[in-house]
């Protein structure tokens, strides 16, 4: 494999979200319908060995359809994620551990609001979604005793992914705890909390500085709508964290 990432286009209405993809993720955005002399599919099938990723922007019928008959080896195979044209869903279809397409669900979705689906069992069995929010230059240390308090006896191997406010999207010490803890880091449009502004503990700095009464409460609950909030914000030192626990059981 020569190449990171194809972004695979089978409409011209596509175009725009295609090169915010691109912008975002980085990559090439393949446009079938410049080569004439070719039906798209046998374009898809020369090329689907040379990215270690595919991001197909189509209806997940077509993507399987597309995918169909390539397929050697899980261990080899490329990652790929199926993205709606509205950018509404990222559904990883293959190689969600091993071609690591389960980050680039989460990746497309931070990069255009979408709602990473994942289905691998590894995930499903994790009920937890952490809400962060932090100060500026707080280390992944300090984010990390906060939520060990906030999670008590129960381990970080039981947390889906964490969630936080746009504005924190690159924050470095989020970003490394995330990192060094291997979970996928979900990031909540400053405009949806507004929609959603509910916190349990308003905070008046949170109010000055973002124009929301809480971040990490209401970001956990919108990333896992059908939860609910089983440890209400715990703030240490620059850092809140709340907890939502998942289960489709109690979905009525």
């Amino acid at each position: 494999m020569d190449h990171e990432l194809g972004i695979w286009l089978v409409r011209a209405e596509a175009e725009a979200l295609g090169e915010r993809l691109r912008q975002r993720l980085g990559g090439d955005v393949l446009r079938p319908w410049l080569v004439a002399d070719m039906a798209p599919l046998e374009q898809f099938q020369r090329v689907f060995p040379v990215y270690r990723q595919w991001l197909l922007v189509m209806a997940t019928g077509i993507a399987v359809r597309y995918v169909d008959g390539l397929l050697q080896d899980k261990r080899y195979d490329p990652g790929v994620v199926s993205v709606d044209e509205a950018g509404r869903h990222a559904v990883v279809l293959l190689g969600g551990h091993e071609g690591g397409a389960n980050r680039l669900a989460y990746r497309v979705a931070n990069a255009v609001g979408a709602m990473p689906v994942v289905t691998t069992a590894t995930e499903a069995r994790k009920p937890l979604v952490l809400g962060i929010g932090c100060r500026k230059g707080v280390s992944a240390q300090e984010i990390e005793f906060t939520v060990r308090m906030a999670l008590g006896d129960v381990g970080l191997d039981m947390v889906r992914e964490v969630a936080t406010v746009s504005v924190k999207a690159e924050e470095p010490g989020l970003l490394d705890f995330c990192e060094q803890n291997r979970l996928p880091l979900r990031i909540i449009a400053l405009a949806q909390i507004e929609c959603r502004a509910w916190a349990g503990k308003p905070s008046a700095w949170v109010r000055e500085t973002l124009g929301v009464d809480g971040v990490c409460e209401p970001a956990a609950l919108i990333a896992c709508p059908r939860g609910h909030l089983a440890v209400p914000k715990i703030s240490h030192n620059g850092v809140a964290v709340a907890v939502v626990l998942d289960s489709w059981e109690d979905w009525t």
